[in-house]
């Protein structure tokens, strides 16, 4: 197609005219024909130019066609790379762990966009296995708002069997519903973390473990893809929709206390006889090294296992990490709380070493990350308290021996 300015003849161009009028002045648009002149900017090629307008023309179009693939499903906006650097945003360290579920998103998205072909693709649910305060949640989280889709997070503690006290495992669905504004059709693509996982392994010397076992046998057909009839309201509602879990992707979460001197004997095993090596201490087995069979000595029935093809474990967090964690995420705990403090006219900062200083005491605590904003809180006690405008706070490392933000004075003007 070609596109001539307001100055050009009605009449349909042919080979010659066009000819002519590359002779009479070569600076032109090879597209709308435009001169140098008429335009703000003439971008030059090997043969012909392109002016501005008909660049950003062209790139209006190739984004609409762009846009209308992508609603057709013969494309997806997000790429591993691009999810894993939506990841690498919010939240520090776990490389390794981004890096799959980035991997497992993206065939959930394919998974969810190409439904229905001759090819039917199976779900890749997601075991995150890390000590409590690493961020599991928390990249689960942010995982679901870089796919843009509902999530709903879920503690397995409550969970028992049908007929007995505690929730039911509808009410999982429920949550997810409730997560999507009650839109079915939105609620059936989405996430459920499921925290606390590790809680529903298998309790020995029991005659009825209804919150064990029991839930992961009822959690089978949901894991795997079925109908299930959720209440749209309340667990107690008689108003009910069919909820198609085929296309929910589950993640579940657990700290896994003692999985890891099950991989350690495991490769002890392995080993005996043939590298004659030391002997593997007591959680010496990483975790990354987790097989199948080693979550069967756990408590979890192979069925439920089998429903989770993708494991993938989370590190803990050092002192270095936990530092970092404090100021380098967009929504790090130095930036809210110095927002917090610019809102009433005052200042706050901290230099490297106090936050080294607070993730020591992070760290002593043992609850990882969740640790930082307890001590931030104490830190931040008084100055929260006095409430003086005008004034700045710094956190170093004797602000934090001492239990409390210093107040930093101006220095007096001098003549």
């Amino acid at each position: 197609m070609l596109f001539c300015d307001k100055n050009s003849h009605r009449r349909k161009e042919g080979p010659m005219d066009i000819r002519k009028r590359w002779v009479r002045g070569r600076d032109r648009c090879s597209f709308c024909g435009k001169s140098a002149d008429e335009v703000r900017r003439l971008v030059a090629g090997p043969n012909s130019f392109i002016c501005d307008s008909c660049v950003v023309m062209c790139k209006d179009l190739l984004e609409r066609d762009e846009i209308a693939e992508i609603r057709a499903g013969r494309r997806l906006a997000l790429v591993p790379r691009r999810i894993r650097a939506v990841l690498d945003s919010y939240v520090i360290g776990h490389d390794r762990a981004k890096k799959a579920l980035a991997v497992a998103a993206f065939n959930h998205l394919k998974r969810i966009s190409y439904h229905g072909t001759e090819v039917e693709m199976g779900k890749g649910n997601v075991i995150l296995m890390g000590p409590t305060g690493c961020g599991k949640t928390y990249l689960a989280q942010v995982l679901a708002r870089a796919m843009g889709v509902p999530v709903a997070l879920v503690d397995a503690t409550p969970i028992t069997r049908a007929g007995y006290v505690g929730e039911d495992v509808e009410s999982i669905l429920m949550r997810l519903l409730q997560a999507a504004g009650h839109d079915i059709e939105k609620a059936e693509r989405g996430i459920v973390f499921l925290d606390e996982a590790d809680k529903l392994a298998r309790r020995t010397g029991r005659d009825r473990d209804v919150g064990g076992e029991g839930v992961q046998q009822s959690l089978l057909r949901m894991l795997e893809g079925s109908l299930v009839a959720v209440p749209r309201r309340s667990s107690s509602g008689e108003d009910r929709v069919m909820f198609d879990t085929r296309q929910v992707l589950f993640i579940a979460g657990g700290a896994f206390d003692g999985l890891s001197n099950i991989v350690a004997d495991r490769l002890q095993s392995a080993r005996a006889g043939f590298c004659g090596g030391r002997q593997l201490g007591v959680g010496e087995g990483s975790l990354h090294e987790t097989m199948p069979e080693d979550l069967y000595k756990f408590g979890m029935i192979p069925e439920f296992v089998g429903r989770f093809p993708v494991l993938i474990a989370v590190d803990a967090l050092g002192e270095e990490d936990l530092a970092r964690v404090l100021a380098e995420p967009r929504n790090a705990l130095l930036k809210q709380y110095a927002r917090q403090f610019a809102l009433d006219d005052m200042t706050l900062s901290a230099t490297p070493e106090g936050l080294r200083a607070i993730a020591r005491r992070a760290l002593a605590l043992g609850t990882g990350a969740r640790g930082l904003r307890t001590i931030m809180e104490e830190l931040l006690l008084d100055p929260g308290f006095e409430c003086r405008s005008g004034s700045t706070y710094l956190l170093d490392e004797k602000a934090v021996a001492t239990g409390s933000a210093r107040l930093v004075l101006p220095k007096l003007a001098t003549g």
